[in-house]
């Protein structure tokens, strides 16, 4: 994703067939007049080696630009009394009880089923979160064995979340079609308030990037860009 103005972007940044739906549905954008941020979590979707190496194997180049946004979610969140939680894509072996064996065996083929098993599992060099995320000793951790964060995890991050009074969740990070889609979906699903901040999410190509951005932002998230979902952080 490029930080230029593109000239078929129209309203909050997104392109005018994206933003249309919406407004027949709802008749405005934006779903959310205020953000309350103690009682708010970023969560950092799967911001690791693998994807924000320029020689990892599954790099996505808009991630260069990702981390100066979320690192600035998180500060403004931190300040304001919310919570920030780093998710990873975490594979498990076969015979664990979070092996995803249906995806692993069905929609892979044998060497990119071991690779990608080698490359996520916990400890490896591209499961790593990147070192330039700004990372903090008060923010959690959290492993994901599948697309969403919530799915079959055994880490329950809805209760995790909960736990804290945490109902409005701002998703960040990659890809935005697969982890992060899923993701916001399932918590809207949980009674999640969310925001997906559309510039701070990318997928491998920006048409993979917008069909995402436009299924979510009609039913299951607040799509804006980073400076507002800032702004609204700063109002509480």
């Amino acid at each position: 994703m490029q930080d230029e103005t593109r000239a078929d972007d129209v309203a909050a940044g997104l392109p005018a067939e994206l933003v249309a739906p919406a407004l027949r549905r709802r008749g405005r954008l934006a779903v959310f007049d205020r953000l309350v941020p103690a009682r708010s979590a970023l969560l950092v979707i799967d911001m690791q080696r693998a994807w924000t190496d320029p020689a990892g194997p599954l790099h996505i180049p808009g991630t260069a630009a990702l981390i100066g946004r979320i690192n600035r979610l998180a500060a403004a969140l931190r300040a304001a009394g919310g919570w920030v939680v780093w998710v990873q894509h975490t594979s498990a072996p076969p015979g664990a009880p979070e092996h995803w064996g249906l995806y692993y065996e069905n929609f892979l083929s044998p060497a990119r089923r071991a690779a990608s098993l080698a490359m996520f599992a916990a400890g490896a060099p591209l499961h790593a979160l990147d070192p330039r995320l700004d990372i903090r000793p008060a923010d959690a951790r959290l492993p994901k064995f599948r697309f969403s964060a919530f799915m079959r995890n055994p880490a329950d991050p809805e209760a995790m979340l909960r736990a804290r009074g945490i109902d409005t969740l701002v998703i960040a990070g990659v890809a935005t079609d697969l982890c992060c889609e899923s993701t916001a979906r399932e918590a809207m699903l949980r009674d999640f308030r969310v925001f997906m901040p559309h510039d701070a999410v990318d997928a491998a190509s920006r048409a993979a990037h917008l069909a995402a951005l436009g299924s979510v932002l009609q039913v299951f998230a607040d799509v804006r860009p980073t400076a507002e979902v800032l702004a609204m952080i700063a109002r509480g």
